[in-house]
């Protein structure tokens, strides 16, 4: 739950704008972290799987397709289940399980967003002493509270660490946050982007967005009856009432914020989150119609013109770089804060299926809840058109960050778990770049060394959902654990105790469990997964009925209890 460190040894910089201004160039690489919600594998026409699938027609991306023609595409990207728990595994370098960020956060201090298995559920007619009725257990309910000067470790349920930005920052980067933040509950510290470590805040910090939504003429939610409305976006005053749908003027923003550092020949760190593609399904009106007339329902044609619009900020952002001319000597990271969301009713289409091939969606330990789209481009640096398809996770974006930004050997409070995507980038996709494939499959199956890129190939990705995320019963996503390592991935359905096997290279959809053919591998992945979840001292549900914590998967497989 809360984590305490050592503060001893730990030296800051000095503020940024005491290093602005050195009258001379910077040769460093500008960066930008594209993030964008709730994102589905399959919503764009980049195919990130051995085929293209039928999901990948749905929506027109063609900036999407540009950029991967142009950079690498990551085909086995992992972030958490839901966003807080991504977020701030990105901000830290730390895994979900070991933050105790395991649900999204709440806005205001102390609140608990997670469910527990509801008393009317099918559940509660199984003997709770069985273990059906599981009820959520304690979390970082807060957040994350940085570490900075003069900011002691005080705010209980909370992860205390070092953000990536403030480091940046120190190192001399001009620091731009535009969008989504979700890092912190009010009155805590992390909430404000300025307290991680960045120099300018649009729009980021406590916002209850399914609440405010993308329309202009609502004034994104901020005035109602002539009042002021809490947590809400700020200082997008100047596109109230002006028909500018939110992802435009984040977009717009953003590029505003890169004048300064680009006049100044500053290196900057731009984070643009992307509300969209987030509840609620709001329609960007530049592209509704058309897919309407494609013969899509409402919710399809609302979501669909959601994705057009950040596909086209995404295009906008690379015009500007080109026309700026730093394109070449600026990193552009794409990715999604978790799997798209198959379970909101106003997307159209049939529920659960949204993200097919992939099982599942948002909030689930399955593919369709963790497996994101991630593409990077640094021309002349990533090879151009490549497929990486190492298995990475969304802490690796803390010391990949820091090693683009030239910060070595950070000093943190907190034991960054992420690992350095720097080699994996660059001379993996080098190396991917001179091979020669028969077709995408036998591309996709491609395996970059680990003495090239540095990173295992069949490393351990975990992911870990202690909760039940609705009011209601969601069995292939509440209260589940999983642990990928290559081929192989291990699902612990917390519920019924049962472990299940699939083999990701066959059955991408996961939809047959090879457990009983190979004890073997369940075992070292059980053992794998409880390892880890006994080090991070991972939330665990409780059995209602009893009152004792789940057992770990090592546990139920040896019938130890």
């Amino acid at each position: 739950m809360r984590k305490t460190f050592s503060l001893a040894g730990l030296s800051f910089g000095l503020p940024f704008l005491a290093l602005s201004g050195c009258g001379k160039a910077d040769d460093r690489p500008n960066i930008i972290f594209f993030l964008v919600d709730d994102f589905g594998w399959a919503d764009t026409q980049v195919p990130f799987g051995p085929e293209v699938y039928p999901t990948n027609a749905r929506h027109d991306t063609p900036n999407f397709v540009e950029m991967a023609s142009s950079g690498a595409i990551l085909t086995n990207a992992y972030a958490c289940p839901l966003s807080s728990p991504t977020r701030t595994s990105i901000l830290t370098g730390v895994n979900s399980a070991h933050t105790h960020v395991t649900n999204p956060l709440a806005s205001l201090r102390g609140a608990d967003t997670a469910y527990d298995t509801p008393d009317d559920s099918p559940w509660a007619t199984v003997d709770s002493l069985a273990g059906g009725c599981l009820d959520s257990p304690r979390w970082a309910v807060n957040g994350v509270n940085p570490a900075v000067p003069g900011n002691p470790d005080e705010v209980e349920d909370a992860f205390y660490g070092t953000p990536y930005a403030r480091l940046l920052r120190d190192a001399g980067y001009f620091t731009v946050h535009i969008g989504k933040a979700h890092w912190a509950t009010a009155g805590t510290p992390g909430s404000s982007p300025y307290n991680m470590g960045f120099v300018v805040n649009v729009a980021g910090g406590v916002v209850e967005f399914s609440k405010c939504g993308y329309r202009s003429e609502n004034n994104y939610g901020n005035v109602k009856d002539g009042r002021a409305v809490p947590f809400t976006p700020h200082n997008l005053t100047e596109y109230y009432g002006t028909g500018t749908h939110m992802t435009e003027a984040l977009t717009r923003e953003a590029l505003k914020a890169l004048d300064y550092p680009i006049r100044e020949k500053i290196p900057f760190y731009l984070f643009l989150s992307q509300y969209a593609v987030h509840t609620p399904i709001q329609d960007d009106p530049r592209f509704y119609q058309k897919y309407l007339d494609r013969g899509m329902d409402e919710g399809q044609a609302r979501f669909a013109s959601m994705v057009e619009g950040v596909d086209v900020s995404l295009g906008e952002i690379r015009a500007f770089l080109r026309e700026k001319g730093i394109d070449r000597n600026t990193v552009l990271i794409v990715m999604g804060d978790n799997g798209g969301n198959s379970e909101n009713k106003n997307k159209g289409g049939i529920l659960h299926t949204q993200n097919k091939p992939l099982r599942e969606g948002k909030g689930s330990c399955y593919e369709g809840g963790t497996r994101v789209p991630m593409l990077v481009e640094w021309p002349g640096k990533v090879a151009p058109g490549t497929l990486i398809n190492t298995p990475v996770i969304c802490e690796d974006l803390f010391p990949t960050l820091l090693h683009l930004g030239g910060v070595r050997n950070p000093e943190t409070v907190q034991e960054v778990e992420g690992q350095d995507l720097y080699a994996l980038l660059t001379d993996g996709s080098r190396l991917a770049s001179r091979q020669s494939f028969g077709d995408r499959r036998e591309a996709y199956g491609f395996v970059i060394p680990e003495s090239v890129s540095g990173i295992d190939p069949d490393r351990y990705i975990v992911s870990h959902y202690p909760h039940a995320w609705k009011p209601y019963v969601l069995d292939d996503i509440d209260f589940l654990s999983s642990i990928r390592s290559g081929r192989w991935k291990l699902v612990y359905r917390m519920r019924t105790r049962d472990l299940e096997l699939y083999d990701l290279s066959e059955d991408i959809g996961e939809e047959r469990n090879v457990a009983g053919d190979h004890p073997d591998i369940v075992s070292r992945l059980a053992g794998a997964l409880s390892d880890r979840l006994r080090r991070f001292e991972a939330p665990m549900p409780t059995v209602r009925g009893t009152g004792e914590t789940v057992p770990m998967p090592d546990e139920v497989l040896n019938g130890t209890k």
